[in-house]
């Protein structure tokens, strides 16, 4: 099981100060924040995309990168990647720059984000955004296990005899997931390619998601990716903690009642009793962690917001110490105890790559001389068998 935090990457005023920070000042602020995950022991930190204000995070791959420099241990992914508006040959080529650079600790999740204006922005139809985001990962999906590509689609021109560099670290992909809070076809998806299935479930009624991820651990299944069970499931959520659940209320209150992220026709308490807002004590924030467990059973990874709404550095730092000390300690023994013996374990870079190579030494790919182009057709690499194309799954 991973635990971890997630950003929208949102720059809010401080409603308590009436200060907005500055960009440069939110993106060093984010850059605490993800060293701080790893120094207090989570397996995961994320960032979305946005390609608008306030948000800062038009270029999650950089970031990644940045913080990738930074840390030894802890996985870097996205909490978005839009598989819409991004054209599937840079994401190929730029998180696997980043998973090199990582040594492997990248995943990366995919969706269609939530803001409209940014279709015409990268000079796409809103109105083919399902048809985009599955043609897109379909593409996606083979630029990084086959060295050389043809390929022709609806919605961008015909590939010939392209590779995309470099090539995934060991040859093996990044792990996907496929966010989605209402689209099943996206579910159909993740499961049809035995990738995980992410329901972001920060601002909707708990349990709101359950027939998504009911749906794709059966299609799991019935795709021969393993039983019901073995499906790959993350979680999100929101957290708020203080040592006690009065303090913590009276903390985040003004911050939830000028982020326009919630519904303010309820109140604080009834968010945090409905949604899987977390708002209380380290062993509140446990408690309801494990009612998700009940609710959705055995899933591989969890990760909160912890930074939204204006909260300054500091709070957010303090949050992490009792995330690290308190709460995850106690959640990895608890759902350790609860846990299938047959369910998946979380994705890493290193069971992957046992899975595909068992006890041999992983591939290396090792480009031929330098042949001036990339469209000649024949692979570029010294170990390639052209009589042994790669084999992947078509979704007609």
């Amino acid at each position: 099981m991973q635990f971890g935090i997630f950003s929208v990457s949102d720059v809010t005023r401080n409603p308590v100060t009436g200060v907005t920070v500055s960009e440069a000042e939110r993106i060093d602020a984010m850059t605490q924040i993800a060293v701080k995950a790893e120094e207090v022991g989570l397996d995961v930190f994320a960032i979305g995309e946005h390609h608008n204000p306030p948000f800062f995070s038009s270029s999650p791959a950089a970031f990644l990168a940045h913080v990738a420099a930074l840390t030894k241990r802890i996985i870097l992914s996205t909490s978005t990647t839009l598989i819409t508006t991004n054209i599937p040959v840079r994401i190929a080529e730029e998180y696997a720059m980043v998973q090199h650079l990582a040594k492997g600790r990248l995943d990366l999740t995919l969706g269609r984000g939530n803001t409209v204006p940014v279709y015409p922005w990268f000079g796409q139809d809103i109105r083919q955004g399902l048809p985009l985001a599955l043609e897109n990962y379909n593409l996606l999906h083979r630029l990084w296990r086959e060295d050389v590509v043809d390929w022709e689609g609806s919605y961008r021109t015909a590939l010939q005899g392209f590779t995309s560099t470099p090539r995934p670290l060991d040859d093996v992909p990044p792990f996907v997931w496929h966010g989605s809070i209402r689209t099943p076809e996206i579910a159909e998806q993740a499961a049809y390619y035995g990738n995980g299935f992410f329901a972001n479930n920060i601002l909707a009624p708990t349990g709101h998601f359950l027939p998504l991820v009911n749906l794709y651990r059966k299609r799991f299944a019935h795709y021969g990716h393993g039983t019901e069970e073995q499906a790959i499931v993350g979680l999100g959520g929101q957290v708020f903690l203080a040592r006690n659940s009065q303090d913590a209320f009276r903390t985040f209150r003004p911050y939830f009642d000028e982020a326009p992220v919630y519904d303010h026709s309820l109140s604080l308490e009834t968010y945090a009793e409905r949604t899987p807002l977390s708002v209380g004590s380290p062993q509140q924030v446990i408690d309801k962690t494990l009612e998700s467990h009940d609710l959705f059973g055995d899933y591989q990874r969890q990760l909160w917001v912890v930074d939204h709404a204006g909260l300054p550095l500091k709070i957010v730092l303090d949050q992490l110490d009792l995330l690290g000390e308190e709460v995850v300690p106690v959640l990895r023994k608890e759902f350790a105890s609860r846990r299938s013996p047959h369910a998946a374990e979380a994705p890493t870079h290193e069971r992957l790559v046992r899975q595909k190579y068992g006890d041999t030494p992983p591939r290396q790919p090792r480009p031929n001389a330098n042949r001036g182009d990339n469209v000649t057709g024949t692979s570029p690499y010294q170990d390639s068998d052209p009589s042994a194309p790669a084999i992947y799954p078509v979704i007609k």
